[in-house]
């Protein structure tokens, strides 16, 4: 069971990648377009707005597999900052302070610059895993 589970570890690294890079993406998304629709609201080159740039587009390369592992420790350098300038503040516990998110994207991140973007990605295309 051991040998088969490893195996597929590869592929799942792709997989977990590509679905963290999307909904980071869509975070970034939803502070520069307002979409997905809330009742949020971020003024253009706020502290806010210009992590939303970076959500955006690190979230883009990191669900393509494309400059993965400089996207990924860019994107979890900006999570931390995030969780330390809006989280911590608010409170000790990041379940009453609503920075578990961030907490988790800033280590998984993290992760990906180690561990690349797997073999589904353009950078195992590029030869560049």
């Amino acid at each position: 069971m051991t040998e088969k589970l490893s195996s597929m570890a590869p592929a799942v690294l792709s997989l977990v990648r590509l679905v963290a890079g999307l909904i980071f993406m869509e975070h970034g998304l939803q502070k520069l377009a307002g979409f997905p629709p809330t009742e949020n609201t971020w003024e253009a080159f706020s502290l806010s707005w210009v992590a939303g740039c970076f959500e955006l587009a690190c979230g883009a390369l990191i669900a393509l597999g494309l400059f993965t592992r400089p996207a990924a420790f860019l994107a979890s350098g900006v999570m931390a900052f995030a969780y330390w300038i809006a989280h911590a503040p608010r409170d000790f516990f990041p379940v009453n302070n609503g920075g578990d998110a961030a907490i988790l994207y800033c280590f998984l991140f993290l992760y990906l610059v180690f561990a690349g973007a797997g073999p589904a990605s353009l950078d195992a295309m590029r030869g560049r895993a």
